[in-house]
């Protein structure tokens, strides 16, 4: 079974930079297909980003060019950078995991339905 360890996140003032990681554990990392949602105060979760396995990257609208996603599989960390924060990025930030690292990746992303969850780690933005 895929656990998934968050790190970060946080405060962060307008126009800032943090970032996100998450410690894989049970699974072969490079095998898997991995993925940062969020959920702001009274709004439902969104995707944020995901990588599939192999090195494929999507991201929504709102943050692309803003935000990178990128893995360590020597550490079987995956990250979320985010640069140029807004007060619209602020709420709960889920690392999460699926087995199906191929094509079937931004299916899952898409429709939210990843086999493994963090916990969750707050983000707030404000100035």
């Amino acid at each position: 079974q895929v656990q998934l360890t968050e790190f970060g996140g946080g405060s962060g003032q307008p126009g800032g930079s943090l970032r996100l990681s998450c410690v894989v554990s049970g699974y072969k990392f490079t095998n898997l297909c991995m993925a940062w949602f969020r959920q702001a105060p009274g709004k439902e979760r969104e995707g944020v980003a995901a990588i599939d396995a192999y090195y494929n990257r999507m991201y929504a609208d709102s943050v692309e060019d803003r935000f990178t996603i990128f893995t360590d599989r020597s550490e079987n960390t995956l990250y979320l950078q985010m640069n140029s924060l807004n007060s619209e990025d602020t709420g709960v930030y889920y690392c999460a995991a699926d087995r199906d690292g191929g094509i079937l990746c931004k299916d899952h992303f898409n429709r939210g339905d990843m086999e493994s969850w963090g916990k969750g780690n707050l983000v707030t933005i404000s100035s």
